[in-house]
């Protein structure tokens, strides 16, 4: 096993279009929930969602590269740019073949097939635009990556649903302790508010109908959750061996220990209720990383607030922590920044980070009317300043996709902006 460390983020996200601007509104409790703008909802049960707004892919790739990027790639573009560029890390001709790239997604470009199969149908099959179908694959944002900036490793995605960010992190340790790479630039992204998804995800009674009151729409582990909030952006990281970063006195943020995954094998979109298979995968991240579960300060909760999502996470913490379970502060930075599917674990991951960085651990807001089921520290709606030397990022999705990762401190450590 090799160790990794964590030495640049970025992001681009509903409260913050870098990992500064994100890491403030986090903390303030800021939600980035709004009535859809990226198309009319009218007449959807949901008209709410956590856009980016104001988005400008130029200031990462030129006007044609933008053009042949689908929105998740552009998000995934911007995010890793940033991560790169926080780093330190200088990418040229003596490192670009050990330098990996691994951007997960859930959907890819599934704007660009619902905008292409649009034109077909209005206007003929020759208006279609030829680079539809690359635009789209879901593969695509880590090639654009790699493009982007000029890396010749390993670039790999993996589409796991909302866990495929959690994944990225997973995959990121096992490139680096294989020896394939000595630099993972590694995370998730999405862009996938689209008419057909919201509604499709409101027929199944998925999202929270709140539409008069979008900011207190998603309430992870609250009574009163009645379902999540689609949101969209992306996050990376710089992930690299101790010994690389060290060899070039790069400044880290935290160590990524390890990670595990595991599937529950019992349904498309419902959880595993006694929590079974995701209690399986914090097991099995905190044996790999050398970690007691008495260690464990801070949990980024995967927390949607859905009804079955949030009560089988609570019962899959208490049965891998045990009694420490009441112990362990849990964040669900959801509420503020909606369902991100393969980006939501990136964002966790960032988040963690950060949370060791800052010793703070960020606020689940619109936690009002505590569940009875839901019984462990949300911290809720106020951020809580308190040490945090070891945070675990959930990240579960449909088809009992479950995956955990695990960061700790590393001395030395510096926060964001220092």
């Amino acid at each position: 096993m090799t160790r990794a460390v964590v030495t640049g983020v970025g992001c681009v996200t509903p409260i913050g279009k870098d990992a500064a601007e994100f890491w403030r509104n986090l903390t303030s409790g800021r939600s980035g929930v709004r009535r859809i703008s990226l198309f009319d909802p009218s007449g959807l049960d949901c008209q709410i969602a956590a856009e980016v707004k104001d988005w400008d892919p130029k200031r990462y790739m030129d006007a044609k590269a933008a053009r042949r990027a689908a929105r998740f790639s552009q998000f995934g573009i911007a995010a890793a740019c940033q991560a790169v560029d926080d780093s330190g890390l200088r990418i040229d001709d003596g490192n670009r073949d050990d330098i990996a790239v691994v951007m997960n997604t859930g959907g890819g470009g599934v704007d660009v097939i619902a905008d292409g199969q649009t034109v077909f149908l209005e206007k003929g099959p020759d208006r279609v635009g030829p680079m539809t179908v690359p635009a789209m694959a879901p593969n695509m944002a880590s090639c654009q990556v790699a493009m982007q900036l000029g890396s010749r490793g390993p670039t790999i995605t993996s589409v796991a649903a909302c866990a495929a960010g959690i994944f990225a992190f997973v995959e990121a340790k096992r490139l680096i302790d294989l020896g394939e790479a000595e630099v993972v630039i590694t995370g998730g992204t999405e862009a996938n508010i689209i008419p057909v998804s919201v509604a499709a995800m409101g027929n199944m009674r998925a999202l929270s109908t709140r539409n008069d009151e979008p900011e207190k729409a998603c309430r992870p582990f609250d009574l009163h959750r009645d379902g999540f909030v689609y949101g969209e952006g992306a996050a990376a990281t710089v992930v690299e061996s101790l010994a690389h970063a060290q060899r070039r006195g790069a400044r880290i943020y935290a160590e990524l220990a390890g990670g595990a995954v595991t599937c529950d094998a019992y349904h498309v979109t419902a959880p595993e209720p006694s929590g079974h298979g995701a209690a399986l995968a914090i097991t099995r991240a905190l044996e790999r990383s050398g970690v007691e579960r008495e260690d464990v300060d801070l949990i980024v909760a995967h927390g949607t607030g859905t009804p079955l999502n949030d009560a089988a996470e609570t019962a899959a913490i208490k049965k891998a922590l045990g009694e420490h379970a009441y112990g362990v502060a849990i964040t669900a930075p959801k509420s503020m920044v909606g369902h991100q599917l393969g980006a939501a674990g990136a964002v966790s991951a960032i988040t963690a980070v950060l949370a060791i960085n800052e010793g703070v651990a960020p606020p689940t807001i619109n936690l009002e009317t505590p569940d009875p089921e839901c019984d462990l520290d949300y911290v809720p709606l106020t951020a809580r300043r308190m040490p945090v030397r070891t945070a675990l990022a959930n990240g579960f999705g449909f088809g009992g996709q479950n995956g955990v990762i695990v960061f700790r401190g590393f001395d030395g450590s510096a926060g964001i902006g220092r």
